[in-house]
């Protein structure tokens, strides 16, 4: 159960825009923002990041999608995970791929680029961090500066999701719960302390 319970989605008017984007990508508003918004800046600024990192630039969304499905595996978030594996989905990536990406090293459902991001996410996402200049020698190999910016950029926003959710015991939504039995249940994954109630 949540430690502070989420505000209404219409308690500061002006994220109406952004709200409804939730609700028409993502079939929900994240019960994480609709917490933060009780410090309107904090939800705006998070909100801002959130759209520059993932949505902006040039590495693929699923791609992307699926390095923050990775942070939050290797930080245990269930709430992120779930999400995460929603998100993975939306950008594409099959429920076979998601449900494989812990095995990214040897599925052969991933590509070397991707298996460079991944691992550089797996190891940034472990404490303490055990990323070293190989990880970003693999990178470069497939991405350039702006793109490793990119990717890094991802890590670092799951490392802040990561921390709020699983301090906050955010109660996960229907929509990503049911998305995540769907296809992380096979793999061992459950709401945990995300479950509500």
């Amino acid at each position: 159960m949540a430690h502070i319970d989420p505000l209404a989605r219409d308690a500061v008017p002006e994220f109406k825009e952004r709200f409804d984007h939730y609700e028409n990508t993502r079939g929900f508003i994240p019960n994480s923002i609709l917490t933060m918004q009780r410090r309107p800046a904090i939800a705006a600024a998070f909100m801002a990041l959130n759209k520059a990192v993932l949505y902006e630039g040039t590495v693929p969304e699923e791609l992307k999608m699926l390095v923050s499905l990775i942070a939050s595996q290797a930080a245990g978030c269930r709430y992120c995970q779930a999400h995460m594996a929603n998100l993975s989905s939306i950008y594409t990536a099959s429920d076979a791929k998601i449900r494989a990406v812990w095995e990214f090293e040897t599925s052969d459902l991933f590509s070397e680029a991707e298996r460079a991001a991944l691992r550089l996410a797996y190891k940034a996402s472990i404490i303490p961090n055990d990323t070293g200049e190989a990880d970003f020698d693999a990178l470069k190999a497939h991405f350039d500066d702006g793109q490793i910016v990119e990717i890094v950029g991802t890590i670092a926003l799951f490392g802040y999701l990561n921390r709020w959710n699983d301090t906050m015991a955010t109660d996960l939504e229907q929509h990503a719960r049911t998305l995540a039995e769907r296809v992380l249940t096979p793999v061992a994954w459950d709401a945990g302390k995300h479950g509500g109630g």
